[in-house]
């Protein structure tokens, strides 16, 4: 029976593994007991067993269970939100709902607070930004000329790269694509810079 036991609980620990792989979110205890067919009570039982071995923690929460592996994995990754969808063309309205986070190891982006908008348009197609790409951006009020930023003007946001046109004494929101012209404003608020782009290669 000690066999059987340690054999379930190795067992009860890989499939919360593998469910946070898959998923990033470990199982319920309910999701366990009706993975091995076995009662609610009988599963806390076990996870207790292994909270006290060090194998688990738990937090008490619905799907507060971690392991080692699990904890390991954190600390190396920013789980990063999605925020919403982003013109490269007409400016849209950033969202603010998140949809859903997406974990990225934190030695690809260094330091910072980062968010992720869905690119929609045409206007960046020769900074290599197609509509449905991932923009992971660096949240930051500032930028230097030539970066790529997400930029407020007025209640739209819009991702350009940026200029200064001391000129006109206005702020230039250049698109990368040759169809399109230059935007100008008076002033804008730069919402972060964009660092990296997700996207399909088919």
């Amino acid at each position: 029976m000690k066999g059987k036991n340690q054999s379930l609980m190795d067992s009860i620990v890989s499939f919360i593994d593998n469910r946070y792989m898959e998923t990033y979110q470990a199982p319920s205890m309910r999701e366990i007991a009706e993975k091995f067919k076995i009662s609610v009570s009988t599963v806390k039982w076990y996870i207790d067993i292994l909270v006290e071995k060090g194998i688990l923690s738990n937090n008490s929460s619905y799907r507060g269970l971690s392991t080692n592996k699990m904890t390991k994995l954190a600390s190396n990754m920013n789980h990063i939100p999605i925020v919403g969808t982003i013109a490269c063309g007409t400016p849209l309205f950033a969202e603010e709902n998140i949809e859903c986070y997406i974990p990225i190891p934190r030695s690809l982006l260094g330091n910072g607070n980062f968010f992720i908008l869905k690119a929609n348009g045409n206007s960046m197609i020769k900074a290599g930004i197609n509509t449905g790409d991932y923009v992971i951006v660096r949240q930051q009020n500032y930028a230097d000329e030539g970066q790529i930023v997400v930029a407020l003007t007025g209640d739209d946001a819009t991702l350009k790269r940026y200029y200064l046109d001391n000129d006109r004494k206005q702020v230039r929101l250049h698109p990368e694509n040759d169809a399109m012209e230059d935007m100008y404003f008076d002033s804008i608020s730069i919402q972060g810079v964009a660092v990296k782009v997700i996207k399909n290669l088919i």
